[in-house]
C-alpha cells in the first residue's frame, strides 16, 4: 500500500474518523464491563455480548433486565426492537457503498452505529471498503476491549469513579433520546407516551414484560394513527437528493 495512493489515504482517513467515535466508547465500554460482573455474567459472556450484540444501548437494557429476573424471550425481543433501526441506518449507508459484494455489504451492516451513521452521512462521496471498514473497525475493538477491561480492572476502580460509571445507561439512553425528541414530533409524543404507559403497565406486570408490551403498543400505535410530517420530510428529502 503506497502512503499517497487513494487506497492508503481512504484507510488513513477511516482509521482517524474512528478514533474520535472510539474515545467516546471507551468510558461506556468499561461501565458496561463493570456492570457485567456486578450481574454475574464471566468475563467471555461480557466479551461474547460485546462482539455479537454490538449495540451498547442494548446490552446495558440486557443487563438490567438480567438484574431484575426478566426471562430470555423478553430481553431478545426487546433488544431486537430497540435494534430495529439500525436496519433503516444500513440500507441507508448500503445505497452509498461501494463494494457489491455480499459477505463484504454484510460486515459494513455490521459494523453500523449511531454515531458511525451520524459520521457517514456528513460524507458526500461514495463509501469505498478502504475507508469504511477502518472506521468502524477502530470503535469496534475500542468497545470490545474497554468491555474486557471494565471487567477485569473494574473492581480496583476508585468508588466515586465505579459510582459515576452507574449513570453511563440514563446517559446513553438520554443521547439517543433527546436528539430525536428535539427533531422529531413524532419522536416527542412517542416518548412522552411510552414513559406514561410503561408507568402504568409496570404497576401490574414485571418491569421486562412492561418494556416490552409498552414498545409493542407504541410503535404500532404510531405507525398506525401517528402524524405524518416525519414520512412527508423524509420522502421530500429522498426526491430531493435523488
Amino acid at each position: 500500500m503506497k502512503p499517497g495512493s487513494p487506497f492508503g489515504t481512504d484507510v488513513r482517513r477511516g482509521a482517524l474518523d474512528g478514533v474520535s467515535i472510539a474515545l467516546g466508547y471507551l468510558p461506556v465500554a468499561l461501565a458496561y464491563g463493570l456492570l457485567a460482573k456486578g450481574v454475574g455474567l464471566s468475563l467471555w459472556a461480557t466479551m461474547g455480548m460485546s462482539m455479537a450484540v454490538y449495540a451498547g444501548a442494548s446490552q446495558f437494557l440486557a443487563l438490567t433486565l438480567l438484574g431484575e429476573g426478566a426471562g430470555t424471550g423478553s430481553i431478545v425481543l426487546l433488544t431486537l426492537l430497540l435494534n430495529a433501526r439500525m436496519t433503516l441506518m444500513s440500507a441507508a449507508i448500503a445505497r452509498r457503498f461501494s463494494d457489491r459484494r455480499g459477505p463484504m455489504r454484510a460486515l459494513a451492516a455490521f459494523g453500523v452505529t449511531d454515531e458511525t451513521f451520524a459520521v457517514l452521512t456528513l460524507k458526500q462521496a461514495a463509501l469505498t471498503p478502504a475507508y469504511l471498514l477502518p472506521l468502524e473497525f477502530v470503535p469496534y475493538a475500542a468497545w470490545v476491549g474497554g468491555s474486557a477491561a471494565g471487567y477485569v480492572v473494574g473492581d480496583g476502580l476508585p468508588a466515586s469513579l465505579k459510582a459515576g460509571m452507574g449513570v453511563a445507561l440514563y446517559a446513553l439512553f438520554i443521547g439517543l433520546v433527546v436528539p430525536a425528541v428535539r427533531a422529531s414530533r413524532t419522536a416527542s409524543i412517542a416518548t412522552g407516551l411510552s414513559m406514561m404507559l410503561s408507568a402504568l403497565i409496570s404497576r401490574g406486570i414485571g418491569k421486562g414484560s412492561a418494556i416490552v408490551l409498552t414498545a409493542l403498543l407504541v410503535a404500532g400505535g404510531m405507525a398506525a394513527f401517528g402524524p405524518q410530517d416525519d414520512r412527508a420530510e423524509l420522502t421530500t428529502s429522498e426526491e430531493e437528493a435523488s
